[in-house]
């Protein structure tokens, strides 16, 4: 079962939403919350992730993730409260569910 991590720019309580099936962690939990992007990403390699969700637009232009193996998952909110991110939960498992996971994934409501 692949490990996803959420950003720590969305809210932690979202993890609950996937259910089972998912295995799902967030940046805090892992203690990388003082780690900048660069440096997350090669956490989340060493550790076997290779899944990030996040809200971060900038990030696929300011990384290079696919050297390191990593799918961003890239939230297309205008607010990243829980209210607001929790549409995007059943579109991310229908991703994982049709086997189409790319490097980059865009979602939009």
């Amino acid at each position: 079962m692949p490990i996803l991590l959420l950003d720590e720019n969305l809210p932690k309580k979202l993890k609950y939403r996937f259910g089972e099936g998912y295995d799902v962690t967030t940046v805090p939990e892992r203690g990388w919350s003082s780690l900048k992007n660069g440096e997350l990403l090669k956490a989340m390699h060493d550790a076997g992730i290779e899944f990030l969700i996040t809200a971060d637009k900038n990030l696929s232009y300011q990384q290079n993730y696919q050297k390191l193996g990593i799918k961003l998952i890239v939230l297309n909110t205008v607010d990243n409260q829980y209210e607001f991110v929790l549409p995007f939960v059943p579109k991310i498992k229908a991703l994982f569910g049709q086997d189409i996971i790319q490097d980059y994934n865009w979602i939009d409501l």
